[in-house]
Parts: C-alpha cells; structure tokens; sequence
C-alpha cells in the first residue's frame, strides 16, 4: 500500500471512530436524559398510580375459595386493562384449567434482550376478619413506625398486588418518556396462592411465546429500608398432612381413659419427637443432602447484622430458639426446617366434652435448602413417622404441594443489574440476601425457560402478608417504581 493509500486508508478509520464514538456518546447521553425523564414521570404521577393500585386492591381475588370466582376473573381483567394502557401488546387474558394467566409483551427489537415480568393477582383469604382493624378490600393509608410516610392496608397490597403493580408502572413510565431497552413479557396468574396449579402446563405449551433471556420477580422482601438487599436464594418446601387413627369411634374418656390409645396425644408426642433438644429435625437421613454453606459465604449474609433484640420485638416473643450453632439470619435462610402449620381433633367447641377423639391429624411443611428435593424428604419423612408411631394406632400420611429451592449466585449479570439498579434508586449499597421463603415456580422457570429469575422484592418481612393487617410501605412502594427502569437500563447494557 503506497504512503498516500496508507494515510487516506488511517484517516478514514481514524474519521469513522471519532465520529463513531461521537454518536455512541451521543447514545448515551439522549438515553441518560431519557431515564431522567421516566423518572420525572414518576415523580409526577406518584398519586396516580396510587389510586389505581387501589382500584385492583379492591377486588378480592382470592383463589381459594370458589366462591370468589367472579372476582379472581374481574381481577384478571383489570390487570389486561392496565396492561393495555401502559403500552403493551397482544394482551391476552389466557384460559388454563383453572383461573386465566393474563399475557402482554412490547418487542421493540428481536435482537435486543427480553425481559419476562412474573407476579400474581391472587390473594389469600382474608380471615380472621375480626383481627383487620379496617376492611381487608377497602385499601386505606396509615402511618405506622416502621412506615411513618403512610403504608396501604389492604390484603394483596405487599403480596402481590403492589409489588407486580410496580411493574406496570415502572413500563409506562418507559414507555410514555420513549427510554424502554429491551423487550418486555408479562406473565400475571392467577393461581400462586393455590400451588399455581396451571402454570407448568402453560409454560410448557407456551415456551417460543414466553422465550426471555431473564425472569424479573417480585414477590420477596428487602432486609429493611435502611438496607436494601436483593434475594439471591429461597428454600423448597415439602408439604404433608398427617392423620393418626385409634379406636374405631369417639370414646368417653372417663369409661376409656387410660385404657386405650389417646390420637391426639400420640400425635403431639410424634410431633415433638421430630425435632431434638438442640432444634435438629430427628429424620433419618433428612440432612443427607443438605448443601453446607462456607465459613466465607456465611459470614458474607452476616454483614446484615443479625438483631436478635429487635427481632423478638417486631414478632412479640421474649425470646429465640433454633438449631445450634447458628445465627437467626442463618436458621432463617440456609438451614433446613419443619413446622407444624395446624393440628386438629376432638371437640373444639363451647363447653366441655368429655371425649377420645377417634383421629387426629396436622399439617406439616418442611422447608428444604439446596440438594434436597420434595420428593426425597417427603419419602423419608412418611418412612419416619410410620416407624415412630405405636402399634396401637394407624398412621396415613398425604403429600400434599412442594417445591424446589432456588439459588441465584451474587456474580451473574443478572444479579448485578438488580444490585446496581437499587443501589442508584436507593442511594445505599445492596447486599445479597438469601430469604427463608419458597417460590416453586423460580426452578419451574428455569427447567422450561432457561432462563434465571431475579428476585427483586421490595416488601419488608414486617408487612403481615398472609395475616390480617397486611401493609406495603408507600417508600417501598415508589422505590420498586424508580428500581425497575434502571434493572432494564443495566441488564441491557450488560
């Protein structure tokens, strides 16, 4: 190549990355304006989208009991509207076997990542209402300590009707001020507090349909406000109940008793053989499998400053107990357990009824880390309980729903996006957090998706969710709305 070829060939190269890098910075700056812009629309519409957060909190979508059907659909509905109106496409609310999945998505470019937004519109029944001290759907703002901004009571408003509602926002905000990045799948059903009986099939009929390169959630809790953290692993769960059957009928228990076995007190003497002095579950071979956490990894999740003090005081006990040799955070998150959910025989009415029940039976779930599965400890523990039981009475144990644990590790690009995008929002380092909680569906995703699923919930373990007086923080809940955009910005860039 002569000189002159030579010069005019660096020349030209040299013109095409100035330029170039020009227009990249260029990019980049109209994007950064963008996303300050979404979040000035945020700011602006801060009490809109409160109102009509109320306006699906209204609707009592509780899935299990039928006779909430019309509500469960209208709920459904409600959630297509929205997501109609923020922007997205080809809506659908979706029939399954049981209530519809509601579908939308905006594609702005197939060779740009796709991020599929996972929550539900169900809710868990509101009983006790006696204990809400106002109606469980008819959402109102208090102010509380925790919360002295104001958090909405309501049941669904943290779990998960506020926290999936975000989302629908976070997206309008994107795509009224034209900065959305990447493409975006919602997937919103209605069957999570159930067992989401109907999503394995949908998923496995709808994979090209559902296909994403992440699974964004959120349906898990921060630490607290004062550190935010994101949820990098959940525990399985393995869930059984228990029927023990003595004599053939209800007896008198002053002709009978002392004389035959009593089921009730053979169950409570099972149930209190399952777990030892030092709080170790006593099943052969339950702790086979259990993946032990390093000394390293451990005193990372303690950087969270277990608070045994305030912990007691937020929950009204005097003190803790819990397997030796670990702290609260650990017992909570990393090790396995075994709780019995509720127990049940004989006469529980007014008065007195002098009688030997004829059964007895609990509910009882065990909450797995990882390397064990359901089915593994569901067996073992069936094996366990018929061995421990007398021969004087029948012992049956029914599986019921279960689930894998779920570990996404602090290194990957999608926790990073997660990590970054809190941090700017919040203004605070966010740690990795690994919650005691199990959502089935995180595995179930990624065995028929192939993709990880983020857990980036923006509730506090305060929040009474399940309980009446369930609140989500009117702070965590504009916080989640200003988080989201900036987990687009960061897991496209990455």
């Amino acid at each position: 190549m002569s000189c002159v070829c030579r010069t005019f060939f660096i020349f030209t190269n040299l013109r095409s990355l100035y330029f170039g890098s020009i227009n990249y910075r260029l990019s980049i700056i109209i994007y950064n304006y963008k996303m300050s812009t979404t979040q000035d629309y945020i700011r602006e519409n801060k009490q809109r989208f409160l109102d009509e957060l109320f306006d699906i909190l209204r609707i009592a979508s509780i899935s299990a009991d039928p006779a909430y059907k019309d509500e469960v659909l209208k709920c459904a509905d409600s959630v297509a509207k929205h997501l109609k109106v923020a922007g997205a496409d080809n809506v659908e609310i979706c029939k399954t076997k049981g209530y519809p999945i509601v579908f939308g998505e905006k594609i702005i470019d197939a060779g740009l990542p796709t991020v599929l937004v996972y929550g539900h519109y169900d809710v868990q029944p509101a009983d006790p209402l006696e204990l809400w001290t106002s109606d469980p759907f008819e959402p109102v703002v208090k102010k509380t300590e925790l919360h002295p901004e104001g958090a909405v009571f309501a049941r669904g408003s943290a779990d998960d009707k506020g926290q999936f509602f975000m989302h629908v926002k976070a997206f309008e905000a994107m795509m009224q001020t034209s900065s959305l990045p990447c493409n975006v799948k919602f997937i919103i059903e209605g069957e999570e507090e159930v067992g989401s009986a109907s999503l394995a099939d949908f998923l496995e009929e709808n994979k090209e349909k559902l296909s994403c390169d992440v699974i964004l959630i959120s349906d898990t809790h921060i630490y607290s406000n004062e550190q935010p953290t994101v949820t990098t692993g959940l525990r399985g769960l393995s869930y059984v109940e228990v029927e023990v059957e003595g004599p053939n009928r209800d007896l008198h228990s002053g002709l009978y008793g002392g004389a035959v076995p009593n089921p009730i007190n053979v169950l409570s003497k099972m149930i209190g053989d399952l777990i030892d002095d030092k709080g170790h579950i006593t099943i052969d071979g339950f702790y086979d499998n259990v993946l032990i956490v390093s000394d390293e990894d451990r005193k990372e999740m303690n950087k969270l400053k277990d608070d045994p003090e305030g912990y007691k005081k937020s929950i009204g006990l005097n003190d803790i107990q819990g397997e030796e040799g670990y702290t609260t955070l650990e017992r909570a998150s990393i090790r396995p357990t075994l709780d019995v959910n509720g127990i049940w025989g004989g006469y529980t009415g007014e008065g007195a009824k002098t009688v030997i029940a004829s059964k007895a039976f609990a509910k009882i779930s065990m909450r797995l880390v990882p390397n064990q599965t359901p089915e593994e400890i569901t067996e073992k523990f069936t094996r366990y309980f018929e061995k421990i039981a007398p021969k004087s009475v029948k012992v049956k144990v029914t599986p019921h729903h279960g689930g894998m644990p779920y570990v996404l590790e602090s290194n990957t690009k999608e926790f990073l996006a997660a990590k970054k995008a809190m941090e700017k929002a919040f203004g605070k380092e966010v740690l990795p957090y690994r919650s005691g909680g199990s959502i089935p569906i995180t595995s179930l995703f990624e065995k028929v998706l192939g993709a990880k699923s983020v857990l980036m919930g923006f509730g506090l373990d305060t929040d009474a969710i399940h309980s009446p007086n369930e609140h989500y923080g009117l702070y965590n809940y504009y916080k989640g709305i200003e988080s989201i955009p900036y987990f687009f910005e960061f897991y496209a860039q990455s």
